[in-house]
């Protein structure tokens, strides 16, 4: 069956005790898992699915802690690599009254963005697998080329490629750098998942079928646009089928994102569909559940800690059935 990778940033998030108000207004702080990769491992193997995240982490405290988090929630961590030449990255968040995120990242470098394609050279992807990967560490760095040998194998193999741009611009250079580095990989996957807010960036379109249709480009076979309470629409070269979303007191906004990305690579996983086979009936029921998995993320604080089990995800779709 293989297993759904995530390859790239596993940082700390220091989560506000206070809500509404600015960053350097914030008076103190919790330590919460981080990183959308590391997050979407953890979200596929809280559902009950085959997850193994591919990372570097420093030989500190932090780093033993991430660890800790992934082998507690029984993700793989054989290709976790540390090291002594910087530290795990660092991100603090300040959350607005209505649960929207602000970030500080401290990274110059951090320990993921030394990772090396020699370091991923190792890992012998199957047919079954999937690789799922995000815009923040294709920065200038040894990570990007360590993204590119990762897809390079999975594609080589026969399995599925995941992208999410997930867009941070304070870690990039410029804007327009993130912009045309996420267009670069883009073509290398068969499925992107893309935000509302992300999307005119993204493209420099501003009107949404525009902008949709000009991502399927290469190998994108289908895209995943997700509208925040709206729900999500699919859509492949031929057809979009929409899910609406599901109404919660809203507490943190933090990793329902990645929640959603895990909940649905889990279902691909579980269902064993490649992506040349993917059914509209399957779509319909991987974007409830998806929109389940992230509705609930968002009634709870942080994101690893907010992440739902299959469970808890079956009882909200009965009960709005």
């Amino acid at each position: 069956m293989g297993s759904v990778y995530t390859i790239g940033e596993a940082l700390i998030d220091f989560i506000p005790a206070d809500k509404g108000v600015p960053l350097k207004d914030v008076t103190g702080f919790e330590k919460a898992a981080g990183g959308a990769p590391f997050n979407v491992a953890c979200a596929v193997a809280k559902l009950g699915g085959s997850s193994g995240f591919i990372g570097k982490l420093g030989i500190d405290a932090f780093g033993d802690f991430l660890i800790e988090t992934l082998a507690g929630l029984q993700v793989d961590v054989r290709h976790v690599r540390r090291t002594s030449e910087a530290g795990t990255g660092l991100a603090f968040v300040s959350l607005s009254s209505d649960g929207n995120r602000d970030f500080s990242f401290y990274r110059n470098p951090s320990a993921d963005m030394l990772l090396t394609a020699q370091e991923v050279a190792e890992i012998d992807f199957t047919s079954g697998d999937i690789l799922h990967f995000c815009s923040v560490d294709l920065i200038d760095a040894p990570v990007k080329e360590a993204h590119r040998a990762a897809i390079r194998a999975v594609r080589q193999a026969g399995g599925l490629v995941s992208f999410d741009p997930n867009v941070r611009l304070p870690l990039w250079p410029s804007p327009e750098a993130c912009r045309q580095t996420i267009l670069e990989f883009l073509p290398e996957a068969q499925l992107v998942k893309i935000s509302d807010e992300e999307l005119s960036f993204i493209t420099g379109l501003e009107h949404e079928e525009d902008s949709i249709a000009s991502l399927f480009a290469g190998d994108v076979r289908h895209v995943v646009y997700t509208k925040g309470a709206e729900g999500a629409v699919w859509y492949t070269r031929s057809e979009s089928i929409h899910a609406a979303g599901h109404p919660v007191s809203v507490a943190d906004t933090t990793g329902a994102g990645d929640a959603f990305v895990g909940a649905l690579l889990y279902q691909l996983h579980k269902r064993g569909l490649q992506a040349d086979a993917i059914g509209s009936d399957d779509i319909r029921q991987i974007l409830h559940f998806a929109n389940a998995a992230a509705a609930l993320t968002t009634t709870r604080k942080g994101a690893v800690g907010a992440l739902p089990d299959k469970e808890e995800v079956l009882a909200l779709l009965a009960g709005q059935a």
